[in-house]
């Protein structure tokens, strides 16, 4: 048996000697009662005048007299020495733990200790019979656990407030009901399963035995970043506490938890969550489990905090009104959050509401959450992960946390948390992709990108230029003069010249993940049906931090044209609802267009950098085709990259040929890939062109083109 357990049980014992003075005292008061009465042997069949009056003296002396006392300086002694032993073996005891997870008092640990009792000893079940005058029933029930160890009324009475249903015991689900019963006092109760085995120290996960799902634990502090200004949040809070308003609705993205936090703070009150998304789907059961919450928050004098679902199906739709109808004729504090606003009529009218919308974090203050969430890291690391990620509250925990984790398990040495910070922002900031997009983590490196001079420069800057575009537009306050949020680039070209490379060049620099919308999927025959599929991409890019990436972007950027036909005219309200929403993203996007002048200028107006990506000389293609052949592939002597590079292939061209090169030498089974595969390659990678391969355009390797390519 383990130090632990030795200490639980050792504990339990101590505890119930103060639980069975109780139960002497509850039973001495038991038989006293039934001495007073005539044939106490038909006391449940008949009630007689004297019965009545010996009834009424008892319940008159009961309330007026006095609790008695039932611990003793020894078993306080006793408990103390216990917990020390505890300390010094690092373990703590189970009813200690019980008691700091959920808020337990003294009461409330020892009516836990009597409803475990009879699975320690059947005895008690008997004298649980005596107690409540019913051999009928020998489980506790919430009569026995008000009675035993008081002595009063009022004391009992009180008892039953924590005993009920909006009780710590039953809410958190320590207590299970066993069965119905006919009113909440004959209920019958029994522990969680596994909190015997937990008390008796088996170490076991306490929140798979019991959990207060709508328990919610707020910072102490509020953190920065919250978007609201804190004299209001106090004006508003303050508002809650005095019932001038009673609902507050904060809408939009952002740190709802930090703002409830902060309210609840100012009101003086707790906080009760209600997920509408876990609501069951029934409108019976809608209702019932709407009135519970409220039932617990009124009980327990919180703030009802409703977190909305983003769903807009029946069984969503159905739900909300459900919940709207409760809190109309509820008096109860709450707060609503959700992404999009939610104004039922009947609870307008009902209640006095009032409305918050956070605004987005500046630079500064996103800056400050990280130096707030890892305050050990470099401040230049931080300002790169601020101006990189849009993260909340509970995002940069889970980031630091990781980031700690993946520092603890490095091999030989432990490196600063700085070095794994970004590693496990890309993680978190990682959201499930919609079908409307695949989402990648880009690796490519720069030195893949084979450009002139000129325009790889303008590539790299914009990583660059991402970096520090919130100071650029919020310090310098450029973002109110250029109109638009976040970066736009337009890169331009033919097919083949890199604009998707340089999209997983820059994404990669940046250590983003590289949404790529997929137009098969995005456009729609059907009228707002496009609209609502970019709309899903664009939100997607946004949660996830990442860069969204269109390519053939003309597709839907196209140019807005006369109307003519009736479809005219839904095009180009898509092409408006485009420029609208690309001005909006508040993060990076990449447009990758193959004829530029088929991109409507309104669009172009707007981005901040413009690359045209030409086809490549001979010095690139020559440098594209050492690439194209990996360091393991078995290149001949006889291979003449500068004849290769003389023929006019883009980048994509190159890889193309250089990769049926080898799978012709593969197929021929040679040990290496000669010029003459090379040759191969490329002939066939100008038929998939539809052009022609001359023996002139090879020069003195003409002769290895062969017959029929000519």
């Amino acid at each position: 048996m383990t130090d632990r357990a030795l200490l639980a049980i050792a504990h339990l014992r101590l505890r119930m000697l103060v639980i069975n003075r109780s139960l002497r005292l509850a039973v001495t008061a038991r038989a006293a009662q039934s001495a007073g009465l005539d044939q106490p042997d038909l006391a449940r069949m008949c009630v007689t005048d004297r019965q009545v009056a010996v009834l009424l003296d008892q319940v008159d002396a009961l309330a007026k007299a006095d609790p008695a006392a039932v611990s003793r300086p020894a078993e306080v002694a006793g408990e103390r020495e216990l917990r020390q032993m505890a300390a010094e073996a690092a373990v703590m005891l189970p009813v200690d733990q019980l008691t700091a997870r959920f808020d337990l008092g003294r009461e409330e640990q020892d009516a836990l200790l009597l409803v475990a009792a009879p699975e320690l000893d059947p005895a008690y079940e008997r004298i649980y019979a005596y107690v409540v005058d019913d051999f009928s029933r020998r489980l506790p029930c919430v009569e026995l656990l008000s009675r035993v160890g008081t002595a009063s009324l009022a004391e009992r009475l009180l008892r039953r407030r924590w005993l009920g249903q909006a009780g710590p015991l039953r809410r958190s689900g320590l207590l299970v009901e066993v069965g119905a019963a006919p009113t909440d006092a004959r209920q019958e109760l029994r522990l969680a399963a596994g909190l015997l085995d937990f008390l008796l120290g088996v170490r076991l996960d306490l929140a798979a035995i019991a959990s207060d799902p709508g328990r919610f634990d707020p910072p102490t502090e509020a953190p920065p970043g919250i978007g609201i200004e804190a004299d209001r949040l106090a004006r508003v809070g303050a508002a809650l506490a005095k019932g001038a308003v009673e609902i507050v609705a904060v809408w939009g993205d952002g740190t709802h938890e930090a703002v409830v936090a902060a309210l609840a703070r100012h009101a003086g009150r707790s906080v009760r969550r209600l997920d509408v998304g876990t609501l069951p789907t029934s409108g019976s059961a809608v209702r019932a489990a709407v009135r519970a919450a409220l039932r617990t928050a009124a009980a327990t004098g919180a703030i009802l905090w409703v977190l909305l679902s983003a769903g807009d199906g029946h069984e969503t739709a159905s739900a909300e009104e459900v919940l709207a109808e409760e809190l109309a004729a509820s008096s109860v504090p709450a707060c609503l959050t959700g992404a999009a606003p939610w104004r039922p009529a009947a609870l307008l009218a009902a209640r006095a509401c009032l409305e918050l919308e956070p605004t987005a974090p500046t630079h500064s203050e996103r800056l400050a959450m990280w130096s707030a969430a890892a305050p050990d890291a470099d401040q230049a690391s931080l300002a790169r992960l601020a101006a990189r990620y849009r993260l909340d509250g509970q995002d940069l925990t889970a980031v630091v946390l990781m980031a700690r984790a993946q520092a603890a398990a490095t091999n030989g040495h432990r490196p600063p948390v700085e070095t794994r910070l970004e590693q496990a922002a890309a993680a978190v900031a990682q959201r499930r992709t919609s079908r409307l997009a695949s989402a990648s983590r880009p690796s490519r490196s720069p030195d893949e990108l084979i450009l002139p001079s000129a325009e790889y420069a303008q590539v790299m800057e914009v990583a660059a230029f991402f970096d520090a575009w919130p100071r650029v537009a919020e310090r310098w306050g450029f973002a109110a003069i250029a109109g638009s949020r976040g970066l736009k680039v337009l890169l331009t070209g033919e097919p083949g010249t890199g604009k998707t490379l340089a999209a997983e060049v820059i994404a990669s620099r940046l250590g983003l993940s590289l949404i790529r919308a997929d137009l098969s999927r995005l456009v729609s025959k059907w009228v707002g049906e496009t609209e609502k599929n970019l709309e899903a991409a664009f939100q997607e890019a946004e949660a996830s931090n990442a860069v969204l990436f269109f390519d053939e972007a003309d597709a839907l950027f196209g140019k807005r044209g006369q109307v003519e036909h009736g479809t005219d005219r839904w095009a180009n309200l898509e092409v408006g609802y485009l420029l609208q929403r690309l001005e909006a993203f508040d993060g990076l996007a990449i447009l990758a267009s193959n004829l530029r002048e088929n991109i409507d200028p309104a669009f172009t107006r707007r981005f901040s950098i413009v690359v045209h990506f030409p086809r490549p000389g001979r010095d690139d293609r020559r440098r594209l085709w050492q690439l194209a052949f990996p360091r393991e592939a078995p290149l001949a002597a006889d291979v003449d990259l500068d004849s290769l590079a003389e023929l006019d292939l883009t980048g994509a061209g190159i890889v193309a040929a250089a990769r049926t090169a080898a799978l012709l030498a593969a197929d021929a089974g040679a040990q290496t890939i000669t010029m003459s595969h090379a040759v191969q390659g490329v002939s066939r990678q100008y038929q998939r062109e539809a052009r022609v391969l001359r023996p002139a355009d090879l020069g003195r390797q003409a002769g290895l083109l062969g017959d029929g390519h000519a």
